[in-house]
């Protein structure tokens, strides 16, 4: 009888619903790349996989095989060039409102409330996608809107969480902003307009870049604190994505 493990694999610990074992195992040899890495060694990708090397040495046969590894000379891996192939056809055919505008609509549909997605813009803040409440009484931002860099949740977390370090040395001392990050949102009424109320939360890009905020917006007799477990679970679904 095969041995069983000590410690669970990531993969075996994050397993589909329904999904095939080995596949998942072998995904999650991909996944142990991470920014910066030019090769790993077998027993570095065991040790980030929590897979006995017996098996890292399989699955990594059959990605070899695909070409989404390569094995170098030294005997350590890297990513093969299937890997960038996958990434241009997802590159050419990417839409971020496909991304986006799904999760906004689900957060509305959750809440009853609006929902939009923000970036910088130069020394402003953009309104770059918004789903409207089906309530009547509601704010009326659009999509396309430039709004002040320095007022409402959205701004917030875009100066928080901001990675440019002419930004980051000024705010470094700021309590508000180092609350923001510690708690990972921020909820706010009548930061930007009077009456208003809202939750926002930062979204990343894969390599950890700030990329925008999700935020939630209502009247602040509307506003609850239930809503923030929504608005975490929406930037978290954007998170690597966008």
């Amino acid at each position: 009888m095969p041995r069983k493990a000590q410690i669970e694999s990531l993969a075996d610990s994050h397993a589909a619903p329904g999904g095939a074992a080995a596949v998942d195992r072998a995904l999650t040899l991909l996944s142990a790349f991470r920014a910066g890495d030019t090769s790993l060694s077998l027993a570095e990708l065991a040790s980030r996989t929590q897979l006995y090397k017996s098996t890292t040495l399989r699955l990594l046969a059959s990605l070899e095989h695909a070409r989404l590894v390569q094995r170098l000379d030294d005997g350590s891996y890297g990513l093969g060039n299937e890997v960038a192939r996958l990434n241009a056809v997802y590159a050419a055919s990417f839409s971020l409102d496909r991304v986006v505008l799904p999760v906004l609509r689900q957060l509305v549909a959750a809440t009853g409330e609006s929902a939009a997605y923000h970036v910088r813009q130069g020394e402003a803040r953009l309104c770059l996608y918004r789903v409207d409440s089906p309530q009547p009484i509601r704010d009326h931002i659009r999509a396309g809107d430039l709004l002040p860099a320095d007022r409402g949740t959205g701004a917030r977390i875009l100066i928080a969480f901001d990675t440019d370090r002419a930004k980051a040395a000024a705010r470094k001392d700021h309590p508000l902003y180092a609350r923001i990050r510690e708690q990972g949102y921020y909820t706010a009424v009548g930061d930007r307009l009077a009456e208003v109320a809202g939750i926002s939360a930062p979204v990343f890009k894969a390599d950890g870049v700030l990329a925008g905020a999700v935020t939630l917006t209502m009247p602040a007799n509307r506003y609850s604190e239930t809503y923030v477990k929504p608005v975490l679970e929406a930037a978290r679904r954007l998170t690597g994505q966008v």
